[in-house]
């Protein structure tokens, strides 16, 4: 088996370097795209129904592989159909990956204890706040909706922005490494989804759902209710029970070391 391992990268060429290369970037693409969200279970069912159609045809169970063969050929239709917000996020990702993101991520990890500050505060006043994090793919369409804001991110600018008297508070806040771009927001609602009763406020929490369905932002919530925080991502919503919590998911999600 090595001789043959020798003989393969002996007469590899850079053209076979490059084959592999891309593969695995699209692999890669694809891990991170369904990574920590419900289409991971989903990938785990295809590739069960693939493997049984391999088995079924070397056991030579030739009415069972049949069956399984006529399924197959509707699979692309129902990857996209069911992954179809996953595919969205994953090609705006690729339209709007740029090589400023580094230096966008670094600036925020200044910022954060701020916005953890606000959140907290918020939070114990019960004051409601919709904050989306901008990652990979560019949310200026949504800023365009809202009120130009373009200061250095704080926690006094980011409270007074949601304080009930404020015209602001309803919409949602963006914001792009150390910056507010705006606030007042209008972000999209999901097509679907599975809130279920453990989130009292539905608004705020749908609107960050849409977001994260649409795009890869992270999106903060804060009940104007009850004071529970919420985080959403990858098209998933959840209560984060306390600070530490937020702080170790959002640098997760946002990959700051």
């Amino acid at each position: 088996m090595l001789e043959n391992l020798v003989m393969v990268l002996a007469h590899m060429q850079l053209s076979d370097v490059l084959d592999i290369i891309l593969v695995a970037f699209i692999l890669y693409s694809i891990i991170l795209l369904i990574k920590d969200t419900k289409a991971y279970q989903l990938t785990l069912g295809i590739i069960l129904v693939l493997l049984f159609y391999l088995i079924t045809g070397w056991a030579h169970l030739y009415v069972s592989n049949r069956i399984i063969k006529s399924f197959i050929n509707y699979l692309i239709i129902a990857v996209i159909v069911l992954f179809q917000s996953e595919l969205r996020r994953f090609f705006a990702g690729i339209g709007s990956r740029t090589f400023r993101r580094p230096f966008k991520m670094y600036s925020l990890k200044e910022k954060l204890e701020d916005l953890f500050l606000a959140v907290d505060y918020m939070s114990h006043k019960k004051i409601g706040a919709l904050i989306a994090i901008e990652r990979n793919i560019d949310l200026s369409p949504y800023v365009e909706r809202g009120k130009p804001v373009e200061a250095l991110l704080s926690k006094d600018l980011l409270v007074s922005l949601f304080f009930p008297k404020s015209p602001l508070h309803d919409g949602a806040v963006i914001i792009r490494g150390n910056k507010i771009l705006a606030a007042g927001c209008l972000l999209p609602l999901p097509q679907t989804h599975t809130l279920g009763e453990n989130f009292s406020t539905r608004t705020r929490h749908l609107a960050a759902l849409g977001l994260s369905q649409e795009t890869d932002a992270v999106v903060i919530v804060v009940s104007e209710q009850t004071g529970e925080v919420s985080l959403a991502a990858s098209g998933q919503i959840e209560k984060i029970p306390r600070r530490e919590v937020l702080q170790e998911k959002l640098t997760r999600y946002l990959r700051i070391k």
